[in-house]
């Protein structure tokens, strides 16, 4: 028999595809542990959810553990890490300052492997666990003006499926999920001209909610997806086949 998800940290649940992944594993009465830069936001989402909030920048190793520590104690362990929190500082390469690429990175890159490997050792000691990374399609296909996004999300695929290797003989899975054009604050500053182009490209011709990813996380963490590892699932309305 497989067991059950039960205690999740996921990163960056204060807001977009974050807030509605919380909001959905709460509804299925999962103890929910957000990690997020901004604890106004995390607070408000806890609240709703009864889920615990603490205020992390997952690119500082220092303040991972003490997080980590503070929501392993209060979930009393851990089933599930949902590794989703990430930035874009976007510009052409021949433009871009070593700050803007040094923080995608730090954040996107980073920020997993340092709770990963946190989470990891829990897990083998368990022999069970469900990690899920939020990647993107631009770490499969590339975009102008995020070389340093798009290499932060290939290598956290990457990431994703050596590390899926190291732990599936201990019954840990390790999954990514790839979404395309999501409506979340990270989009909505996108200019009405910019959005009408990329509409152009997704066969859909909508971008997805936020819902539909949490959807995808809740079925990788339930007793049906424990056969699966190692994989990227998209989910761009066809943006990417």
């Amino acid at each position: 028999m497989v067991a059950k998800v039960e205690r999740v940290i996921v990163t960056g649940g204060g807001s977009g595809i974050g807030k509605a992944i919380v909001e959905c594993l709460s509804r299925e009465g999962m103890k929910i542990a957000i990690f997020d830069v901004d604890q106004d936001s995390a607070q408000r989402v806890a609240e709703a959810t009864g889920a615990l909030a603490l205020k992390v920048d997952i690119s500082k190793r220092e303040e991972v553990e003490l997080a980590f520590n503070q929501a392993i104690e209060h979930l009393q362990g851990i089933d599930a890490l949902i590794n989703n929190a990430g930035i874009t500082r976007d510009r052409l390469l021949i433009r871009m300052d070593d700050q803007s690429w040094d923080d995608v990175i730090r954040v996107n890159l980073y920020g997993p492997f340092y709770l990963t490997r946190l989470a990891a050792r829990l897990m083998i000691k368990n022999r069970f666990g469900r990690i899920i990374n939020i990647a993107s399609v631009i770490g499969l296909i590339g975009n102008p003006g995020q070389t340093n996004y798009a290499a932060s999300k290939a290598g956290l695929i990457a990431f994703t499926k050596s590390l899926a290797k190291e732990l599936a003989p201990r019954g840990i899975t390790v999954n990514a999920i790839a979404p395309g054009f999501i409506k979340t604050p990270m989009t909505e500053v996108l200019g009405e001209e910019v959005k009408s182009r990329y509409l152009e490209l997704i066969p859909m011709r909508r971008f997805g909610e936020p819902a539909e990813v949490a959807g995808v996380v809740k079925f990788l963490l339930s007793e049906d997806a424990h056969y699966i590892t190692g994989q990227v699932i998209t989910i761009d309305g066809g943006l990417v086949m």
